[in-house]
């Protein structure tokens, strides 16, 4: 006669395990938080300093390593995205392998990438910083976070409304 549960590795059956008691941990800590005042207050106050030290911390650290990109003799493209976020390119055309890309008030020098769909690919690794551009619009992604920090991004040539050859020659049929 055959299990009706599947058969399941060491590996698995010890990683489930680990899965269980790291949630029990987290059911724990919160009941003792809901039960005693005190410790209540000592959960929120090791919460609320652990989140606000390591961002700083961080975002120093990676500025301090990476000097700001020189900017003199670009031609520089604003781009207007979606939820009010505004990125600006600056290009060097003696350079098409970099680009320095600001965003939230700082310079990122970017770094261009092939891709085999013909997109415009450039990535800063050390921010994690990748810009993507087709002709249709642009986007600014953060790879470490796996999420888009700005989408919809259109410079003013992208936003004009696009007129078909048909719309053009209005009486010719």
């Amino acid at each position: 006669m055959t299990s009706p549960f599947p058969r399941m590795s060491v590996a698995n059956f010890s990683a489930a395990c680990a899965l269980a008691f790291a949630a029990f941990g987290l059911c724990a800590t919160a009941t003792a938080a809901e039960t005693h005042p005190k410790a209540e207050k000592v959960v929120k106050a090791k919460k609320g300093k652990a989140k606000k030290a390591a961002p700083v911390e961080e975002a120093h650290e990676l500025a301090s390593t990476e000097p700001d990109p020189d900017i003199t003799d670009t031609v520089t493209v604003d781009y207007n995205c979606e939820l009010g976020n505004k990125v600006t390119i600056y290009t060097n055309e003696g350079d098409s392998s970099h680009m320095a890309l600001r965003w939230k008030k700082r310079l990122h020098r970017m770094t261009r990438v092939g891709t085999s769909t013909g997109a415009s690919r450039f990535e800063n690794t050390t921010f994690g910083l990748v810009w993507i551009g087709i002709p249709a619009k642009s986007m600014l992604l953060d790879s470490r976070a796996n999420r888009q920090l700005a989408n919809e991004c259109k410079n003013a040539d992208q936003d004009k409304p696009i007129v078909s050859a048909d719309v053009a020659a209005p009486g010719k049929s």
